[in-house]
């Protein structure tokens, strides 16, 4: 009997080992999630490309002063009729023209002061006068150094229209900025 109830225990045994090893078979090991991901850092910002800068410096210098005037870096201010003071929403193009003038230091540039048709020729020349003047004064005022800046009165002699229409006259009453040289 000893005998039965050993073989009795070892049949138990392996019943119970083949259970358990049927039991763990039929189930799969949970997966391991996925590694998060980590997103690339962004880009960082560009310095700024001070070679380009110097490069455009230097491929202006060696331009003409005829060829950089072309560029069109300078723009025009216009005034009221009858008028040499600088308008409000003229000093922008002023400060614009500053900066540039500044950053190319080498310009030198003559302010040229125009008026429309209406009035005598020595009224508008020294009226131009005064707006070239104007013009001169606040680029100087906003650290342009006066001695690379000349004035000229054209008057009424140099119009950009021909019309006479308000519109014309309008486009007429300016201050040009005409580049003439280049300082050492």
């Amino acid at each position: 009997m000893a005998k039965g109830v050993k073989m009795r225990k070892t049949s138990i045994a392996l019943t119970l080992v083949a259970i358990v090893a049927l039991a763990a078979c039929g189930k799969k090991p949970e997966p391991y999630p996925p590694a998060p991901v980590v997103p690339e850092a962004p880009p960082l910002a560009p310095e700024p490309d001070v070679v380009a800068q110097e490069d455009e410096y230097t491929r202006i210098k060696a331009m003409s002063s005829d060829e950089i005037d072309r560029l069109g870096l300078l723009q025009a201010v216009h005034f009221d009729f009858d008028r040499y003071d600088i308008r409000e929403s003229e000093r922008s193009i002023l400060e614009k023209n500053a900066q540039t003038l500044k950053k190319l230091d080498f310009l030198v540039v003559k302010v040229e002061g125009h008026c429309d048709e209406r009035g005598t020729v020595e009224y508008n020349i020294a009226l131009g006068e005064r707006r070239a003047r104007a013009a001169h004064d606040y680029l100087v005022s906003l650290g342009v150094s006066a001695a690379r800046l000349r004035t000229v009165s054209f008057g009424k002699e140099v119009p950009l229209c021909a019309d006479s229409t308000e519109d014309c006259w309008a486009r007429n009453r300016r201050a040009h900025f005409k580049v003439t040289g280049k300082a050492n």
